[in-house]
């Protein structure tokens, strides 16, 4: 661009510029008036698209080689064409099930495969005397008629389990088998906090409640549990599940477990010794079992406390001498420490008893039983079922009466245990030991956040 013309163009824009100061109405209604006119300009002289039915039309015609029949039955017999649809379900067995009800409940109204169990010797053994929350696995084709049908079960002794397997065959004949198979142990970990009772927070963290009778058995020589819950209080715990392919069938051991209340923290980890038996002990080695346990029951509440109370049948304030646990009859009752059975007979208003002497002529009376379940001379140790619950003697109601007696001095059963001392693990194992607790700490510290991580 050329000197002289680079000034003309220089000038008109600042001419431009200063008319637009003064008149700027003007100017933007004269541009709106250019740019209106430009684009009807531009509509009026755009080319018009040429008329279809003016565009020639042409024919194609082309050979298609048809595939052969062999071809043909190929395709159709290939998987993505034959395989039929294969449904899966699965229920759990209830203690009025039939065959009819449990196969409409698993959506296989077949009945062919109805008679087979309830006929057949072997698949019979899935609905026996009632057998409720048994699950079952079934297998049916797209026209509802089954394939497979598999149950697992836990065998007599509950060490291993047992399989049920029902299938139909290439030519469509229905076979049952039973398979044995062992137990295999998982690990699972739960936290949960306080809001009313125990067994209302282990409900709500779904933990099962032989869980939460182990947790509860595990510090109650420390924790008085119908007593001394705070609500806030917490507590993780790290499990065993014992599981038939993959399925839990029951659950196992408490392996390790924290419990804060009010404030203060409570921990125990088991610890099994070669050749001994096996125990709970705080993370630093010491015993978290006690000479004597608290509680000859499964955690049950206790119905009349120590001392002074009015006595049921002779009415009166009169010296209780022991503690009253109230349960239903039948209820298995244990010894509370490792002893001898000094008696075991019907004594006075006692009714069935049991005597054990332990340690330092101190000796645990266990009164009102419904049945003896060992002999005088008998040795006993901790925990061990002696006896059950019952209502003999002069007795108002099933309980079990427990006293406990310091050479011949009758003692508050419930501050023994507290007051017993502990055993710490022995020096020569005492590194097994650390490997083991330091792997339940970071395991139980998992289980904790669990529960932070769902109250974020």
């Amino acid at each position: 661009m050329t000197r002289p013309l680079l000034h003309t163009l220089a000038q008109l824009i600042g001419a431009t510029s200063q008319s637009l100061s003064r008149h700027p109405r003007r100017i933007m209604g004269g541009l709106g008036v250019l740019l209106l006119g430009t684009g009807v300009t531009a509509f009026g002289i755009a080319p018009l698209a040429p008329d279809a039915s003016n565009i020639p039309v042409h024919q194609v015609i082309e050979a298609l080689n048809a595939p052969a029949q062999a071809d043909l039955d190929a395709l159709a017999a290939s998987p993505l064409t034959a395989a039929p649809m294969v449904l899966f379900r699965t229920e759990a067995t209830r203690r009025d099930d039939t065959a009819q009800s449990l196969l409409q409940r698993l959506g296989v109204p077949d009945s062919t495969a109805q008679a087979f169990l309830r006929n057949d010797p072997l698949a019979r053994q899935l609905l026996q005397s009632g057998r409720a929350g048994r699950l079952v696995s079934v297998e049916a084709t797209d026209r509802h008629e089954l394939l497979r049908l598999t149950a697992r079960w836990l065998s007599a002794d509950e060490s291993n389990f047992t399989r049920l397997v029902v299938e139909k065959s290439d030519s469509g004949v229905l076979n049952s088998r039973l398979e044995q198979g062992a137990l295999t142990a998982s690990t699972r970990l739960a936290s949960g906090t306080i809001r009313s009772s125990l067994f209302a927070a282990t409900d709500a963290a779904n933990i099962p409640e032989p869980i939460a009778i182990q947790l509860a058995e595990m510090f109650s020589s420390n924790i008085d549990f119908r007593r001394d819950l705070r609500q806030g209080d917490r507590f993780s715990v790290v499990y065993e599940s014992l599981e038939a392919d993959g399925e839990s069938l029951r659950t196992g051991r408490v392996l390790s477990a924290e419990f804060v209340n009010d404030g203060t923290e409570h921990e125990a980890v088991w610890f099994e010794e070669p050749g001994q038996k096996g125990g709970y002990y705080g993370f630093d080695g010491q015993s978290a079992r006690r000479y004597y346990l608290a509680s000859p029951l499964e955690f049950s509440r206790v119905s009349s406390g120590y001392g002074i109370r009015f006595h049921p049948i002779t009415g009166g304030r009169k010296a209780h001498m022991g503690v009253d646990y109230a349960a239903p009859t039948g209820t298995p009752v244990r010894t509370i420490g490792d002893g001898t059975v000094e008696f075991a007979g019907v004594q006075r208003g006692y009714g069935n008893v049991i005597y054990v002497r332990h340690r330092n002529n101190q000796v645990t009376v266990y009164a009102h039983l419904s049945r003896i379940g060992v002999r005088q001379g008998q040795r006993v140790g901790q925990g061990d079922f002696i006896g059950a619950v019952g209502t003999t003697g002069a007795s108002t109601g099933p309980h079990l009466h427990l006293e406990f007696r310091d050479n011949g001095v009758h003692v508050d059963p419930l501050s023994i245990a507290r007051q017993s001392e502990s055993i710490p693990v022995s020096p020569a194992l005492r590194q097994r030991f650390d490997a083991v607790a330091q792997m339940q700490r970071l395991q139980l510290d998992a289980a904790a956040s669990i529960q932070q991580a769902s109250a974020q």
